[in-house]
């Protein structure tokens, strides 16, 4: 099988696919919207990509991916504990740093640290942490440093000179799988932290009290909500979609009806699957 991931390799996410999917052919892509359109096209048949982290919340561009992808499935979560390290080239000077590179997320994770301690120093937004730490190792002749992984730091060649520098102890990102089938994920190899549903729900028009219909749909089935997020439409201020996980299993009519009542709103809405939580190692 093969498995589209956000690279470029030792990126975070090559480290849940590699957890998600032992032994598979695992491929990197550039970005996110390639994540998708590999999966869209049938270059692959899975892809894994960020959706949330603690520190920094949703990953946006995922969400309006899902939404503007049509016939994508989310198959199952993934939570993985993060730990950003400072590194640079062996042969550079650690005293002498003259720009920090890395993906825009590590750096914001990292802030107070980097501000305390190379507050003079630029720091360069990158595709990826890994495509940073790699960056770094092809240009010894440069007192360059990057933010990223263990694994980077190993792949790449460099010697990390802080170790954990993020803001916050608790800093983990949440991964999906997502794919063009409805088939079940299952690895018993891992260990499941719960149950979900995934939707999308785009409202007919910007009316008073149009949100609070929409919620009611789930409150007075006890429909227990993990997360509900906007995302603008782009075709003009106020125009939102939302992503709502519902807790739980989805198999009762009870639950079916609540799709119906959504339509009868002239909600449009998409069910994007139910599926597993899983939790990773770092």
């Amino acid at each position: 099988m093969k498995i589209a991931f956000l690279g470029p390799e030792a990126s975070f996410t090559q480290l849940a696919a590699i957890q998600l999917f032992p032994g598979e052919e695992l491929i990197p892509q550039p970005n996110i919207l390639d994540c998708f359109e590999a999966v869209e096209k049938g270059e692959a048949e899975r892809a894994v990509v960020p959706l949330e982290n603690s520190i920094e919340g949703t990953v946006s561009m995922t969400l309006d991916y899902l939404y503007k992808t049509s016939g994508i499935q989310i198959l199952a979560e993934a939570v993985m504990p993060i730990a950003h390290h400072l590194m640079i080239h062996p042969d550079s000077d650690s005293g002498s740093i003259e720009k920090i590179y890395s993906h825009p997320q590590a750096l914001a994770q990292s802030f107070h640290f980097l501000d305390t301690h190379f507050k003079e120093v630029q720091k360069q937004d990158f595709s990826s942490t890994a495509a940073a730490a790699r960056y770094v190792s092809e240009n010894a002749e440069r007192n360059l440093a990057a933010v990223a992984n263990q694994f980077a730091a190993n792949l790449y060649g460099l010697k990390i000179i802080h170790h954990n520098i993020h803001d916050f102890e608790q800093n983990h990102t949440r991964f999906i799988i997502i794919s063009k089938d409805s088939e079940s994920y299952e690895n018993n190899s891992l260990k499941v932290l719960g149950e979900k549903s995934g939707l999308l729900v785009t409202l007919p028009e910007d009316h008073a009290g149009g949100l609070h219909q929409v919620l009611s749909v789930f409150a007075w089935r006890n429909m227990n909500l993990s997360k509900i997020e906007s995302r603008t439409l782009k075709t003009g201020l106020g125009n939102y979609f939302f992503f709502i996980n519902v807790v739980g299993k989805w198999e009762s009519a009870l639950h079916h009806n609540a799709l119906e009542e959504l339509k009868a709103l002239d909600a449009e809405t998409s069910f994007l699957g139910n599926y597993k939580e899983f939790c990773l190692e770092s």
